[in-house]
């Protein structure tokens, strides 16, 4: 473990009180804009904490760690590569994959391994840099990196340290226990020989994580209790930047007053990934665990859940964070009923946020389920709303494209909502098409449509939900948003097909320009002649395939299959596989440069043309 690998965090103990009993008498700074505030004193922060301790809503995420859902290059010698697919333009998402159009880089484990790839006949692995811990995701940035490297260490009794400005710290790297992560920024300037040129680190959990231009904008949760043998105490959170630790003062801690916040930090960290001179902004909010992230060209939109650890009732709190070249402000907070779905379940357009959430009143009975959208404005103020769509039912895919909106609900059929935004104060349905199965994923085509992925379903004969079945591809036509149509669909399947897609758009390779969709499927088959009765809906098939199907898509002759490729050499492995199956060999991304389609496992990269699928060359990763 690197030795700044662990940041200080600071404990509240009776010698603190001591100190920031004085300190308490200063005059409270006015609450800024919005209904935030910023604490006084380690003594107002204590009395806070304590008061959402007290509260039994609170009493389950607070002390529990989080797992989330949980990503301009260096130039090339070719004019035309796949990227990232995105949620907003000019807004980089991080990825385990990412090309610059001469070179792949690619993170898998502990490890930075950085391809060779064009062409694809001198294809070689040129360098494997390797870390002290798992590495979630990259960006690539001209001639920089960035990767994002977890840790999770116990090292036994802490050594403590004391402070009379600011307390009682942990000496950095012995922490009892410590969820922490880095920010590694290295310079590929020599791509055999990555030089590491910044490490930001810090207790807490990495969330998630955007690049617009040169900075990269990082939000991550910390909680702000440190259980100390039988008693818990209240940390402040920190940071350390290349060597340079530094506490952030409890005045610069952002709250409002609601007795239902759970004890965590939310963190938002803009580092500079060209100028590792320039200082590290960071801003705290004690906001809850936060669970989702939408981020604009000017804003910030964080999300932490706010209702009752065991039940769906409750709100959303949505909290609005301004930034602009490295800057960050956090501005406005509001809140909205129900519960959000992932990041696509938020907008921005025009000045306003749009938010679609499905709300119940009861966690055990999904008849209470209802689905609404929400306009707020820059205040976080609720201007516009559409409530009680679909009863009953559930969010299983969002998407915002302009002043139309697009929901899928679902339990035992598939509705497809179009939603006029054009007037934020007043959303309004504009047709639905109901047919079966569902789409988790929602992906516009071009002005007249837009690409569902989801599942086939069938419905129980005689209870009220229905089974899935294997992966669904839709193309709607939307041009008459009072009444959208499906004109194609692709099945992949039957029951226990499954796609990263689903749940990670980030697999998903699509070429507007010229239909090209590629993605990676397990594919299992019901063999028919074991049930010669007829095959029950429920019935799992087995897995025969994993790989990528590669699909195009037209407007006119709608979704038909070019081919699939496949790195798994070995049918034993799919006969061994049973209900789960993993393999090294599974491809899990693909990208395009020029003309050449690479696939991307564990194991092994492969080069295909990309119209014929041919190969043409493949080197292995594996050791």
């Amino acid at each position: 473990m690197e030795k700044n690998a662990v940041l200080a965090v600071i404990l509240v103990t009776s010698l603190v009180v001591s100190v920031v009993l004085i300190l308490d008498t200063v005059e409270s700074p006015e609450i800024e804009a919005y209904g935030l505030k910023t604490f006084n004193s380690m003594f107002e922060l204590d009395s806070y904490i304590e008061k959402g301790f007290n509260n039994p809503k609170n009493r389950g995420p607070i002390f529990m760690e989080v797992a989330m859902e949980d990503v301009a290059a260096s130039p090339g010698a070719v004019s035309e590569f796949s990227e990232t697919n995105i949620q907003v333009a000019g807004v980089d998402e991080a990825d385990i994959v990412k090309t610059d159009g001469k070179y792949i880089y690619f993170v898998t484990g502990n490890s930075l391994l950085i391809i060779n790839a064009y062409p694809a006949d001198q294809m070689q692995l040129i360098s494997n840099t390797t870390v002290d811990g798992r590495i979630t995701g990259l960006y690539v940035n001209q001639d920089r990196i960035v990767i994002f490297q977890e840790n999770s260490v116990w090292f036994g009794n802490p050594r403590i340290q004391e402070d009379v400005e600011v307390g009682i710290a942990i000496e950095p790297g012995f922490a009892s226990y410590v969820d922490g992560f880095h920010i590694k920024v290295y310079d590929i300037t020599k791509k055999t020989h990555p030089e590491l040129v910044r490490d930001v680190s810090m207790n807490g959990t990495y969330i998630n994580s955007r690049m617009i231009d040169n900075w990269v904008y990082v939000i991550a949760d910390q909680s702000a209790i440190y259980w100390l043998q039988e008693e818990y105490k209240v940390v402040l959170p920190a940071i350390d930047d290349n060597g340079e630790p530094k506490v952030v003062p409890v005045r610069e801690i952002h709250y409002s007053d609601n007795d239902d916040i759970a004890a965590a930090y939310t963190m938002i960290i803009a580092v500079n990934i060209q100028d590792e001179t320039e200082e590290t902004e960071m801003k705290v909010m004690l906001s809850g665990f936060a669970t989702t992230l939408y981020v604009s060209q000017r804003n910030i939109y964080v999300v932490t859940p706010d209702w009752g650890w065991w039940s769906n009732e409750g709100k959303t709190v949505i909290h609005r964070i301004a930034i602009n070249k490295g800057t960050i402000a956090v501005e406005a907070s509001g809140s909205v009923p129900g519960r959000v779905l992932n990041q696509y379940s938020l907008d921005e357009y025009e000045n306003h946020m749009r938010i679609a959430t499905t709300s119940s009143s009861s966690d055990m009975e999904r008849s209470e389920f209802s689905n609404n959208v929400y306009v707020l404005n820059q205040e976080m103020e609720i201007v516009g709303t559409l409530e009680d769509l679909a009863p009953g039912e559930q969010i299983f895919s969002a998407r915002f494209i302009g002043a139309k909106g697009y929901l899928v609900t679902f339990r035992n059929i598939d509705p497809l909502f179009t939603i006029d935004l054009s007037d934020p104060q007043a959303p309004t349905v504009l047709g639905q098409l109901k047919i079966p199965g569902f789409s988790n994923y929602l992906h516009p085509f071009d002005e007249n449509h837009i690409i569902g992925i989801g599942k086939d379903a069938i419905p129980a004969k005689d209870r009220d939900f229905a089974w899935y079945q294997g992966v669904k591809i839709s193309l709607f036509n939307i041009a008459d948003p009072d009444n959208p149509i499906q004109v194609s669909t692709f099945l992949i399947g039957d029951r226990g097909t499954e796609s990263p897609i689903l749940y990670d758009p980030h697999a998903l390779l699509f070429d507007s320009r010229t239909g090209l969709m590629i993605f990676p499927v397990l594919e299992a088959k019901i063999n028919p002649a074991k049930y010669p009765q007829g095959i029950p809906p429920e019935t799992y098939g087995e897995h025969i395939f994993q790989g990528v199907y590669a699909l195009n898509i037209d407007a006119t002759t709608g979704i038909t299959l070019m081919g699939t490729l496949t790195h798994i050499t070995d049918p034993d492995v799919f006969i061994k596989s049973g209900y789960y199956m993993y393999s090294p060999s599974e491809i899990i991304r693909s990208l395009y440069i020029d003309d050449i389609l690479y696939t991307i496992s564990n194991n092994k990269i492969s080069a295909n043309n990309i119209d014929t699928l041919e190969e043409l060359a493949t080197i292995s990763l594996a050791e």
